[in-house]
């Protein structure tokens, strides 16, 4: 069975960090873009950021959510089948369920429904 499974999500204070982790199996070594989404209460899901496959063990071609850039980095492991989400200077406004998702190909989209593959969700809350 293929699956998604997010991890690292917490509590933290504003200006604070938390790396997330968004682990695959049962996948085959496909050429994939995995991106990272968020859903906050009573909003829609969002496009954080993605990556694309470099082809080799790590990196990729990147983009960042206008919301986020200059604060996220989003790397991977293709060698672990892992792909992060390094936050820093968490504000208020991050605090939601994040998701991560993968979908065939190199395009950088921050669209949901270009993703057909998805984790369940981590929660972060930035909170003082």
């Amino acid at each position: 069975q293929l699956h998604l499974v997010e991890s690292g999500g917490g509590l933290v204070q504003p200006g604070g960090s938390l790396r997330l982790s968004c682990s695959a199996s049962g996948f085959t070594n496909d050429y994939y873009t995995v991106g990272w989404f968020r859903q906050a209460p009573g909003k829609e899901r969002e496009g954080v950021s993605c990556i694309s496959d470099s082809g080799g063990d790590s990196g990729g071609n990147t983009r960042y959510a206008d919301a986020v850039k200059g604060r996220f980095t989003i790397s991977r492991d293709n060698v672990n089948n892992t792909v992060y989400l390094q936050m820093n200077n968490l504000e208020p406004e991050d605090t939601a369920v994040y998701y991560c998702a993968r979908r065939l190909g190199d395009k950088l989209i921050l669209d949901t429904h270009e993703y057909h593959y998805w984790g369940q969700g981590t929660q972060v809350t930035v909170s003082s």
